[in-house]
């Protein structure tokens, strides 16, 4: 009796190591095209068949979106397949050539950057470092699990992004009113930035669908909201910048204070709106920038097609949307944590002398 695809057991990926390759010629009965094959001899890394050597074949299609070009000694992905329920050799299951192991420059890189942020960031990089971990952790452990599971993604993004910059912008600067201040701005920018993401999607008829990322998705979730998920792409896309004008904007503010105490409130507030008029420049251009950046092909397909027809491209309308909602995030943020980190900084609650004599004595 068949067995069904629904018993096979679940196997993970295994590591190999290209040994030989020989090329053939193959031609495509249906569309008449000469492909090249690579008949590859690859050699098991890890897993159960550590040691035995397979061989596969990798057809190239002269297409580089999809070809995987490999060379004696490269390292490479294998998808496992079972044939049978019951594995005792090689000979139960079929391997396939997922693609290149890319993960050891990743580690390198990885690495380098923590170094780095710790020689020169020393105990505040330290805290770079954990607060980056715990942003990631939100987003797979927190986030990711939410919207798979029928949370709204707009709620999920925004309560994700405050809690990051709760952690974040404690770990970094501290328990102080500067931090109060940055974390409240920031925070209520997020909820302002979820709120244009809905408009932007319903004015501009985006459909969510901006990649094939998400048509990889809808096949196999297609009950999940994908203009929720754009939303709260968007929301998470700005964070990193809402966070950055908002400690910006309060570490100025508590600067001005320490220097001069007699300013009042309004006083302190029109001194954050000073910086923040120059940080609106720098910040939105980085964040225009950055999906420029990574929107270069759509940008470079512009010379070959009707601006009319390209501006009005799905993706390209996400992506601009996606870049002026975070740009006017950021525009918010700067009146909202000048106002509130005049106020707290302004009212702080200033220690006793018996807990200043305290300070002293420890130091």
């Amino acid at each position: 009796m068949p067995v069904s695809a629904l018993e096979m057991p679940d196997l993970p990926s295994e590591v190999g190591k290209v040994e030989s390759i020989s090329y053939e010629d193959v031609t495509d009965g249906v569309q008449s095209e000469n492909n090249v094959k690579q008949k590859v001899l690859v050699k098991i890394l890890t897993g159960q068949f550590k040691g035995e050597e397979v061989e596969l074949d990798n057809m190239l299609t002269s297409n580089p979106a999809y070809d995987i070009i490999l060379n004696p000694g490269d390292r490479v992905i294998l998808h496992v397949e079972a044939k049978n329920t019951e594995i005792l050799s090689s000979n139960d299951v079929d391997f396939f050539i997922a693609d290149i192991k890319r993960d050891n420059a990743l580690w390198f890189f990885g690495g380098l950057f923590t170094v780095l942020v710790m020689i020169i960031g020393k105990k505040k990089g330290v805290f770079s470092i954990v607060s980056i971990l715990a942003t990631v952790a939100l987003i797979f452990f927190m986030l990711v699990p939410m919207i798979l599971n029928g949370f709204c993604p707009i709620a999920s993004a925004v309560l994700v992004g405050i809690l990051s910059t709760v952690i974040t912008i404690y770990l970094v600067a501290g328990f102080n009113s500067k931090s109060s201040s940055a974390v409240i701005g920031t925070s209520l920018s997020l909820i302002v930035a979820g709120a244009l993401s809905l408009v932007a999607i319903y004015l501009a008829h985006l459909s969510g669908f901006a990649g094939e990322e998400s048509m990889f998705l809808y096949s196999t979730r297609p009950d999940l909201s994908f203009k929720g998920i754009l939303s709260a792409s968007m929301i998470i896309a700005a964070l990193g910048a809402l966070m950055d004008t908002g400690v910006s904007i309060a570490s100025a503010i508590n600067e001005i204070y320490e220097t001069d105490k007699s300013l009042s409130t309004r006083q302190l507030f029109k001194s954050g709106m000073n910086v923040g008029r120059d940080v609106i420049g720098t910040m939105s251009n980085t964040l225009i920038l950055v999906y420029l950046g990574s929107a270069l092909p759509l940008v470079l397909l512009s010379s070959n097609i009707d601006l009319q027809k390209f501006f009005n491209l799905n993706q390209v309308a996400t992506e601009i949307s996606s870049a002026l909602i975070g740009s006017i995030a950021i525009l918010a943020c700067v009146p909202l944590t000048a106002l509130i980190s005049a106020y707290l900084i302004k009212h702080q609650k200033k220690p006793d002398k018996f807990e200043m004599e305290q300070i002293d004595i420890t130091e």
